[in-house]
């Protein structure tokens, strides 16, 4: 994870990669506009393109017949969409959503498929990410089992601060409470809670960051957890 939410645009696993295996990569890359909104894979559809966020942000989203779509993780300059396929596996376990628009470096999956044969660095790389994203996933999972909605709330909006590169971003109630898997009264009544103690500014989905360390404070141990699953991971 970058050390500040406005720390420069550059994608964390590209950038540890060996020199000429990022630059293979590179060649293989083109820079694409992330646009709020748009579908980049549907569940147990094969990728087409795997994508490298730079400035914007991906949701990845879960969805149960009868129950509404819940988001179980963030994609931004830290990650990448598609690492699944370095286990062989050509279906997305999950949709995803542009959340925060934004740029990405974009190349097929099969280009990705070729660079992993003869790239042992990207293998290692993407194996190491891939444990993040399970740890991630089974605290997200027990984030919210055991969890207030108000902590869990601090939690999402700092992982989201992290990812878009300003000290501002749109998430509507719909979105938020996506999020956090919950009605939109419970988030409404949670964003008032932090707008009261002056940690957040919250008009019309336009949420302004006040107190980025108020924030953490009011934030459940989850975050922290999250955060330090990368240090581990990458160290």
């Amino acid at each position: 994870m970058p050390d500040s939410p406005l720390a420069p645009a550059v994608n964390q696993l590209l950038s540890i990669l060996p020199r000429e295996e990022r630059e293979s990569i590179f060649e293989c890359c083109e820079p694409v506009e992330l646009v709020f909104g748009t579908t980049l894979c549907e569940q147990d559809q094969p990728f087409l393109h795997i994508y490298f966020p730079l400035t914007g942000f991906i949701s990845r989203i879960s969805a149960l017949a009868g129950h509404s779509p819940m988001e179980m993780g963030l994609i931004g300059s830290e990650g990448m969409l598609g690492a699944t396929l370095s286990l062989g596996m050509n279906g997305a376990p999950m949709q995803a959503v542009v959340l925060g628009a934004g740029t990405a470096l974009r190349m097929t999956a099969s280009q990705l498929r070729r660079e992993l044969s003869h790239s042992p660095g990207l293998v290692r790389t993407l194996n190491r990410y891939l444990f993040i994203l399970l740890a991630q996933q089974a605290q997200t999972t027990a984030c919210t089992h055991f969890h207030k909605i108000e902590p869990r709330l601090a939690c999402w909006l700092l992982m989201t601060h992290d990812r878009a590169h300003a000290g501002h971003f749109h998430l509507t109630h719909a979105e938020l409470a996506g999020m956090l898997g919950v009605r939109r009264s419970g988030v409404s009544i949670a964003a008032a809670a932090l707008q009261q103690r002056g940690l957040i500014r919250y008009s019309r989905g336009e949420i302004v960051v006040l107190d980025r360390q108020g924030l953490e404070d009011a934030s459940c141990e989850c975050y922290a957890a999250m955060r330090n699953d990368y240090v581990q991971g990458f160290a």
